[in-house]
């Protein structure tokens, strides 16, 4: 996994990162999905470690793996679980 998006994104849900990524790792998308989601989340598989999602996010709530803070750890699996539904 690349990219984590961790706490700060919880009730913010912005989707600007969705429009800056590639290759479409990040969701929910669909309008359905959207309103029950707590937070955006990165597919560890499909990311692609460009970073374009980084600087786009106003709560900055995305994290390099090895950047991610101590306190928000959990979220690694939180991202990863998400895609395994």
């Amino acid at each position: 996994m690349a990219y984590v998006i961790a706490e700060p994104c919880i009730g913010t849900k912005d989707t600007a990162c969705v429009d800056a990524c590639p290759v479409d790792c990040i969701h929910p998308r669909n309008e359905d999905d959207f309103a029950t989601e707590t937070q955006l989340c990165i597919d560890p598989v499909e990311c692609i470690d460009c970073g374009a999602c980084v600087p786009v996010c106003p709560v900055s709530a995305i994290f390099a793996l090895d950047d991610l803070p101590e306190k928000w750890k959990q979220y690694t699996e939180i991202n990863a679980n998400h895609y395994s539904r």
